[in-house]
């Protein structure tokens, strides 16, 4: 009831904040080409600006006669109010207008916030000019809609498809959003928030607070808890740095056990496993920051309250919450993972996206529908070479034959182009049940080829309808804004023929889906491994790692295995994952040569396999090792088979020293580079990213018989020949043996 009751406050302040009268809007002032605005002077907060892209704009957003209004879409946070709004518009428009009639008008939720005239001096030429938001308007979703209203003839009639009327709006336009904290109550019920936001579109970046030395079990817990807010997260990413005491400017998470609690936090008799929430001791009472206490009186206990945090927030409330048991849950089935598409049967675009309208569009020209989908990487396609794409689009049917299409794409790579036809006039075709579209509505269906080879572990489709004119001459037919386009949410693909198979190491699939270790989504069978005594860059990089795997698989890691160094034989049956420096480095050192690179801390030492090549690259295979001193900032990805189990894989995050962790950590955070991750061996150093294939392959996953032979056949050309030869023989020898006895039953008749 106390949740309910904080919402329901909450969103009548928000509502009586957007029914406040507008204050009078400022007129839009021009700026030079080149000059950035100032945010508002004399306005408490804090102020961050936001790009058209963070908007949600793809490119530059293109007003045209037929479609003249463009969108951005601005969030804000649940603990914090809009005190000032400044929107920098960077735009172009043509220079063929009758400029005494046209003009932009800007709107915020709706309500016209001023208009931008359109001059004839800067015309054609980018015009920058800065309009204040009146921050009263704004609610925690929020649509800034530029809309063009333009001219180009002074006649009766105009043709709303004139190429003289146009403006773009250039991705140099950005937002500077003024806002100040609110305090929330100390309330469970309000998790995730305020230490994940699902308005905020940021990186996620959460404190975790933990005792000096903490040890293996207690950085379990915290692991479980980084992975769910990973998870959380998504395409944000996350990262948590790790402290000893509470952080004086942000929300934390703090972890505790009666003889080990952080410096500066005293909780009093711990009676259980606890999860609480209090006040951040070591910030300002005013400035609303909070610390999330996981507590236990043993380690079994601080484990229990983590997992009952990340399975049962839902039904906490309150400022604490005692927890009595937890129960896991069946074990996981490989591939399963909640941010995999299922590949064992045909996947609708229903359960691809969150709502059913991100299927629709209007508009003659609208942006691309785009339905994103994730792949497990170790799909192999040994017996197909095209993936069945199911297409089912409705669309306003155009009067006659024209250039109206929709294109399909994957990646960025057209598909196929498809006419809109026009709508048939026989009787079954104008029956309907509901009319989900305006206007005269029409359907298709088409079954596309994917060509496997286009298809990788991240994919998005994008479906872009263009309705054209339908005018028949000047003043005939005016436009109206009734064309709409949907792809139906049955439409389907189908990738269930193919088999999981893979050769490895292959660090692209690490770096873009977490794999081998997502393969089970709660990470049943993957172990990390850590230095005996890690230091807090080392425990960020491996809470930082758990995020990443919640965020590439969709779940936390429940059932992940944390081991020293020293004791990694106790997890020999497991895939590994190697983080850090010291003892964790002699680990690497310890497995020897076959590894592609070795990093060791103690003396600096740097060793490379393979031989230089002419391209400055390695020779796969190559048995020579280079070994140097070097004194400068050197991290590696490093993927290998795992020396205690054939079908088992190893990756490991190795740096000259632990705080060069951090290159790694960017690099998997930074959506362009982390293309750049590939290999067995990716080398980082600063901004470089230098990725080479030096070690030994082999194989996971599992392939019938008979395209195992085949596959070990396809790799030598002579016993390809010879099993052409030996297959023709055998269906030769096969023919002439039915066809004799046939002959034999007849010359017995």
């Amino acid at each position: 009831m106390l949740l309910a009751g904080v919402a329901f406050a909450e969103d009548a302040t928000r509502v009586h904040v957007a029914q406040a009268p507008a204050a009078a809007a400022t007129v839009a002032q021009p700026l030079p080409a080149g000059e950035v605005a100032a945010p508002a002077e004399g306005v408490p907060g804090q102020s961050r600006d936001l790009t058209l892209k963070q908007m949600g704009s793809y490119g530059p957003i293109k007003l045209r006669g037929q479609d003249p209004n463009g969108v951005m879409n601005v969030a804000v946070r649940n603990d914090e109010v809009v005190t000032a709004a400044r929107l920098r518009l960077v735009y172009t428009y043509s220079p063929a207008l009758v400029f005494e009639l046209s003009h932009l008008k800007v709107l915020l939720n709706g309500e016209v916030i001023t208009t931008v005239p359109m001059d004839k001096a800067t015309a054609g030429q980018s015009v920058t000019r800065v309009i204040d938001l009146d921050p009263r308007l704004f609610t925690d979703f929020n649509r800034i809609t530029v809309q063009m209203i333009a001219h180009y003839t002074l006649e009766h009639c105009e043709d709303p498809y004139h190429s003289s009327l146009w403006t773009d709006i250039s991705p140099e336009t950005t937002l500077t959003l003024t806002t100040s904290d609110i305090a929330l109550p100390n309330n469970l019920a309000l998790l995730p928030a305020p230490f994940f936001d699902r308005r905020d579109n940021r990186r996620v970046t959460v404190p975790f607070v933990l005792p000096a030395h903490a040890d293996v079990p207690m950085l379990r817990a915290a692991g479980v808890v980084s992975s769910w807010l990973g998870a959380l997260a998504a395409y944000r990413g996350a990262r948590f740095p790790v402290t000893n005491t509470p952080p004086a400017d942000a929300h934390a998470i703090a972890f505790a056990l009666p003889n080990a609690q952080p410096a500066g936090i005293r909780l009093g008799e711990i009676k259980g496993p606890t999860v609480m929430i209090m006040p951040n001791p070591a910030s300002p009472p005013e400035s609303g920051r909070k610390l999330l206490v996981i507590a236990g009186r043993d380690v079994k206990e601080l484990q229990l309250a983590a997992d009952a945090l990340v399975l049962g927030q839902i039904g906490m409330s309150g400022d604490r919450a005692i927890i009595n048991k937890v129960d896991l849950g069946s074990p996981r089935r490989p591939y399963d993972a909640p941010n995999w598409a299922p590949v064992n049967r045909p996947v609708q675009f229903k359960e691809l996206v969150t709502d059913p309208l991100q299927l629709e569009a209007s508009g003659f020209n609208p942006t691309a529908i785009r339905v994103d989908m994730r792949l497990p990487p170790d799909l192999f396609a040994w017996a197909r070479h095209s993936v069945p794409l199911d297409v089912h689009f409705r669309y306003t049917a155009p009067s006659t034959v024209n250039d109206s299409v929709l294109n399909v794409g994957v990646n960025d790579q057209l598909l196929r182009s498809l006419r809109l036809r026009p709508a048939s006039t026989t009787g079954a075709d104008r029956q309907f049940n509901v009319p989900l579209l305006s206007g005269s509505e029409a359907h298709g269906e088409e079954e596309i080829r994917v060509p496997s080879l286009r298809i990788g572990s991240t994919n998005q489709f994008q479906f872009q309808f263009h309705l054209d004119s339908q005018k028949t001459g000047l003043c005939a037919s005016a436009a109206t804004d009734s064309a709409r386009a949907a792809i139906d949410p049955d439409s389907s693909i189908d990738f269930s023929q193919f088999v999981h198979y893979t050769t490895m190491p292959n660090l692209t699939f690490f770096a873009n889906s977490g794999f081998p270790f997502t393969r089970l989504a709660d990470l049943a069978e993957t172990a990390v491994v850590i230095p005996d005594a890690p230091d807090a860059n080392e425990d960020e990089a491996l809470l930082t790692m758990l995020g990443q795997m919640g965020r590439w698989s969709g779940l936390p890691a429940l059932r992940v295995e944390l081991v020293p160094a020293s004791a990694v034989d106790s997890v020999r049956g497991r895939d590994l994952l190697v983080i850090g420096t010291g003892s964790a480095g002699e680990l690497l050192a310890k497995w020897g040569k076959p590894l592609p690179m070795l990093i060791q801390r103690s003396e600096n030492d740097l060793s490379v396999r393979g031989a230089s090549n002419a391209r400055g690259g390695f020779a796969k295979g190559s048995p020579g090792r280079a070994s140097m001193d070097v004194n400068g900032p050197t991290a590696a990805f490093v993927g290998f088979q795992s020396p205690y189990a054939t079908d088992r894989s190893v990756v490991a995050l190795a740096a000259n020293a632990s705080s060069r962790l951090d290159d790694l950590l960017d690099v998997l955070g930074d959506d362009a580079r982390v293309a750049q991750v590939q290999g067995d061996l990716t080398v980082v150093r600063g901004k470089t990213v230098a990725s080479l294939t030096v070690g030994d392959t082999y194989y996971v996953g599992h392939l019938p018989w008979y395209a195992w032979v085949w596959v070990r056949i396809s790799k030598y050309p002579a016993l390809m020949a010879l099993a052409g030869i030996l297959a023709g023989l055998f269906v030769a020898l096969t023919v002439f043996w039915a066809l004799g006895r046939l002959a034999a039953r007849r010359l017995e008749r």
